[in-house]
């Protein structure tokens, strides 16, 4: 079988291919780097570069990495010739014995999935498994597919990408935290095709499993309300006008706790203000707390594991992340907000007075939708790269807008922008591959300013 693309989850993919007694080719459209020509020597694999030959279509099937595009024309050929071709998360869910908890959303997945992780962790140190974290949050599930036991705990993050291409793929809890208007370059401005990749998620699931879905989202409150019952049972979180109904049990907040209701008795789980933090609090993040309660218990976790688990967890790095003090100003990391949705919930939740520092490679953002809000809680904007003249262009007239050509001078100018005692938000609500290898290396390239400027 032929790899499409040498990325982590391509190498992965092929090398779990590789174990049960396969033969792998990897082929790469681009360049493979260094790290990925030693790991498929190392693992034996063949490999090719800088174009795709005759060999990728000489295969049972076919592996694409989620960067490919689905009309990259080496997809096309190999759909021509009749050979199947899978994601790296379909392969890897056929040698996996563990039960999986799959999240996917367009904003809250990868808190969601964190929290998830170390309430699941507590639990596992109880009661002898193992949980482990893979997927979109960093680590290919094709690297611990094998090594997981049929007892341990899988948390799985998933991107549409990543869902594209699963065919059988079915977890036993599957989470979808929220659907707004992402990635509309790769899905040709149409949000219906970007949810049906999502709505992969439970394609394959049956009445032993569970879907837990946003009921305040007003995509998946229509998606989940329409039609015959669902196979699955159906499980609903949220803060407005969610309750049980028969056989629907909800997660929400009464009088300032987290409560399950819908079952034999109301279980009270835990009082909101024993979890939130600076580093973990805004209404997007209750809502990624009640996901996260929601999918624990789906999966049979402890009330005692899952309060353990909250109590304990601050937040995701580059979230909403407190990168320290400088210069009489507190200063925010948000490097992974990457869209607008994102942008929103980080305005939402920092104080008025703010100068925002915000742009990258834009993905069809409509800045208009935030328009209100900026009015209300920002004092200027520093807008950075391929985005910065539309940025500016959206918010002309509405706050104070200037432009950088580089990070560090945005830090500057937002330092020189902002009244003593603010705080500057870094949200670029934009991806960051226009400046930046990924929204980790941006992320840690802002961090690195601001501790420079308070030393």
């Amino acid at each position: 079988m032929s790899v499409i693309g040498a990325g982590k989850s391509g190498q992965a993919a092929a090398a779990l291919l590789m174990k049960a007694g396969a033969s792998p080719f990897i082929s790469e459209f681009g360049a493979i780097s260094p790290e990925g020509r030693t790991m498929a020597s190392g693992a034996g694999v063949p490999f090719e570069e800088g174009g795709h030959s005759e060999r990728v279509y000489e295969a049972d099937f076919s592996v694409v990495s989620p960067g490919v595009p689905q009309s990259a024309p080496v997809l096309i050929e190999l759909e021509r010739r009749g050979v199947p071709v899978y994601s790296e998360i379909e392969v890897a869910s056929w040698f996996c014995p563990a039960r999986v908890i799959a999240i996917t959303g367009t904003d809250g997945k990868t808190t969601t999935a964190t929290l998830l992780h170390r309430v699941c962790e507590t639990e596992a140190r109880a009661k002898g498994f193992r949980a482990f974290s893979v997927g979109n949050i960093g680590v290919p599930f094709s690297l611990k597919a094998l090594e997981a036991r049929e007892d341990d705990l899988v948390v799985l993050e998933l991107s549409s990408y990543q869902l594209e291409r699963c065919v059988t793929f079915r977890p036993d809890v599957a989470v979808l935290t929220n659907i707004t208007p992402d990635h509309m370059d790769r899905y040709g401005g149409d949000i219906s095709a970007y949810a049906a990749a999502k709505f992969r998620i439970h394609a394959n699931q049956v009445g032993r499993d569970t879907l837990i879905y946003n009921h305040d989202d007003p995509l998946l409150r229509g998606h989940f309300a329409s039609g015959e019952p669902w196979p699955f049972r159906v499980v609903r979180f949220g803060l407005h006008d969610v309750a049980p109904e028969e056989g629907v049990a909800c997660v929400t907040v009464r009088d300032g706790s987290i409560v399950i209701l819908g079952g034999a008795s109301d279980i009270v789980i835990i009082d909101v203000a024993e979890f939130v933090k600076p580093s973990f609090r805004g209404e997007h993040n209750l809502y990624n707390a009640l996901a996260a309660v929601a999918a624990a218990t789906a999966a049979g976790v402890s009330v005692t594991a899952i309060r353990e688990g909250l109590v304990n967890f601050g937040g995701v790095e580059h979230r909403q992340e407190f990168a320290g003090s400088a210069l009489g100003l507190e200063w925010i990391n948000d490097s992974k907000a990457t869209n607008i949705n994102a942008m929103r919930q980080a305005l939402q939740a920092v104080p008025a007075g703010m100068v925002l520092i915000a742009g990258g490679r834009d993905k069809g953002n409509d800045y208009g939708s935030v328009t209100g809000l900026v009015r209300e809680k920002v004092a200027g904007i520093v807008a950075i790269g391929e985005s910065k003249l539309k940025i500016a262009a959206a918010f002309e007239g509405v706050v104070p807008v200037e432009t950088a050509d580089t990070l560090q001078s945005a830090v500057s100018t937002a330092a020189r922008m902002a009244a003593r005692g603010a705080t500057v938000l870094f949200s670029p609500g934009c991806s960051s591959f226009d400046m930046f290898r990924d929204f980790e290396d941006r992320g840690e390239q802002f961090k690195q300013l601001v501790r420079e400027l308070a030393s």
